[in-house]
């Protein structure tokens, strides 16, 4: 991500959020004999585990609709990436907030996170990470006091490029979409599918893209690849690029490419028809984000509704906003952070019914 754009993405998730701490409301509705109204409120004491990718911008993602729903917050901050919550600590204590509204924690995931989930007056938790992760969250969250859990987890994203797409625009966005902060991104669009007519084309400039990247110290403007987050990481991530030389140098129709990378690695596939995009990109255990480019709105709007994935962006790739709702359907989670759905997320609706009709 561009130097300084997650802080900037952070500060426009409180200014969203803030503008909803006084409009978080119910409504009316009519039943026989009488009248019911729900009303929205806090579940009490939350948690949020928060990934190294984008620690801060993802924080406040949980942060923002839990503060402004009425709850106390604990974070817990990725143990490769812990100073940004020593940060964050100092700016809301110089902010103001009292002490115990807004707590941070480190510690490694299989302590710090697993107490968290493990204790019973933790009401809710809101996970980013990993499918493994989630699904022991959910696990402990079963055996324990059954609390409100939302899973944000990994992804294989599908881009679809028609041949009637901008061509300049599909390559752009394409090539952002495993590059941008390297690929460690979960809704990176690591699965490229092209039409029949271009691939060819396609796969030579968008290879010749990549090469023109530049590697280099992350704090420079001229860098446009930084490094990945660890050494552990950039062996996990050859270990995938090996292992692809060792067994093919093209990826054949049918052939299912479902292991997320977290780096910037990507496949590109042929495609011929609607029907077997659709195909293609629905053949995953994930369904975060996908994207479609092609100049035909019909043709988008088929694709957007029969793709499965929680995000889809038309001629564009992984915009983030704070009014927009973000998550994943299938082994990607459930639940939403950003947008009024956030705010579902983060509050319990209680249902009260009056009986106006006396009785004979």
């Amino acid at each position: 991500m561009s130097l300084g754009k997650s802080v900037a993405l952070a500060a426009e998730t409180c200014r969203y959020f803030a503008g909803w701490a006084d409009k978080i409301q119910g409504k009316t509705i009519n039943i026989e004999d009488g009248f019911a109204y729900t009303k929205r409120g806090h579940i009490g004491v939350c948690a949020a585990i928060v990934p190294w990718n984008m620690p801060l911008m993802i924080t406040m993602w949980k942060l923002a609709p839990a503060i402004a729903s009425g709850n106390t917050l604990i974070i817990k901050s990725p143990e490769v990436a812990p100073l940004f919550g020593q940060k964050l600590g100092q700016l809301v204590a110089e902010a103001g907030f009292p002490p115990g509204v807004i707590n941070i924690v480190c510690g490694l995931g299989n302590v710090a996170g697993q107490r968290l989930a493990e204790h019973n007056e933790v009401r809710k938790l809101s996970f980013t990470g990993s499918a493994v992760v989630g699904r022991a969250i959910m696990a402990i969250a079963a055996k324990t006091n059954l609390k409100k859990v939302t899973l944000e987890l990994g992804d294989k994203g599908p881009s679809i490029v028609f041949a009637d797409a901008d061509w300049n625009n599909a390559l752009f966005w394409t090539t952002a979409g495993i590059t941008v902060h390297n690929g460690q991104i979960c809704a990176a669009g690591s699965r490229i599918y092209v039409q029949d007519e271009i691939y060819d084309k396609f796969v030579e400039e968008f290879s010749a893209r990549s090469r023109e990247s530049v590697a280099g110290d992350p704090l420079l403007k001229t860098t446009t690849k930084g490094p990945l987050v660890s050494g552990l990481q950039k062996e996990r991530v050859m270990g995938y690029v090996k292992k692809g030389q060792e067994e093919c140098l093209e990826v054949l129709y049918g052939d299912r490419v479902d292991d997320e990378i977290f780096g910037p690695v990507a496949t590109i596939s042929r495609f011929k028809t609607e029907e077997e995009a659709i195909a293609l990109a629905n053949d995953s255990e994930y369904g975060l984000a996908a994207s479609v480019s092609t100049s035909r709105v019909d043709r988008a709007m088929r694709i957007s509704d029969a793709v499965e994935a929680g995000v889809v962006t038309i001629n564009m790739w992984g915009t983030v906003n704070a009014n927009t709702p973000f998550g994943g359907i299938k082994q990607s989670g459930f639940g939403r952070d950003c947008g009024e759905e956030a705010i579902d997320e983060w509050t319990e609706t209680k249902c009260v019914q009056f009986n106006m009709t006396p009785l004979p």
